[in-house]
């Protein structure tokens, strides 16, 4: 695919999950699927039929098998925060269906203990996961979602 093509690619619509425990430290997963270091927070497309928040809540279920009474919403970003995927890896992501995606985040607070987190799901996303403080999410994220990590943490600075 040329760079022209994949600039006229559609984003795809999806979510994502800050999801903060009470030592104001944010939840990250190594992703399965990625030989090096590529941390993330929760994330995923929405269903038809489901509104952001319902998508979100689902999300981190599948990923981190924390039920929705075990958080508490307190944040979401206003709009959608978009990042474009590297050009080699847009044939090989979605059937080569989207150029990147376009984010609704939401903060979560965590309300349970670290032995909730089951990240060995029917679908599982991470090989394993830790607690980053907000000050190191950045440089431990792959480089082409640092721009969203960078807006999200001053979307939601007040709440942190």
């Amino acid at each position: 695919m040329t760079p022209e093509t994949i600039a006229k690619l559609p984003y795809r619509r999806c979510v994502g999950v800050m999801l903060v425990n009470s030592d104001g430290q944010v939840f990250v997963g190594q992703r399965i699927d990625t030989p090096g270091p590529a941390w993330q927070m929760p994330q995923g497309g929405i269903d038809e039929g489901e509104t952001p928040r319902q998508a979100a809540l689902r999300e981190l279920w599948e990923e981190t098998g924390l039920p929705a009474d075990l958080v508490r919403i307190e944040a979401e970003t206003e709009g959608w925060l978009p990042y474009d995927l590297p050009h080699d890896l847009v044939p090989r992501i979605w059937h080569g269906q989207y150029r990147g995606q376009e984010q609704k985040w939401f903060l979560a607070r965590f309300q349970g203990r670290d032995s909730d987190v089951n990240i060995e799901t029917d679908h599982p996303e991470f090989s394993r996961w830790r607690w980053l403080s907000p000050d190191h999410l950045v440089e431990n994220i792959v480089p082409f979602k640092r721009t969203v990590y960078t807006e999200l943490l001053n979307a939601f600075r007040e709440a942190l």
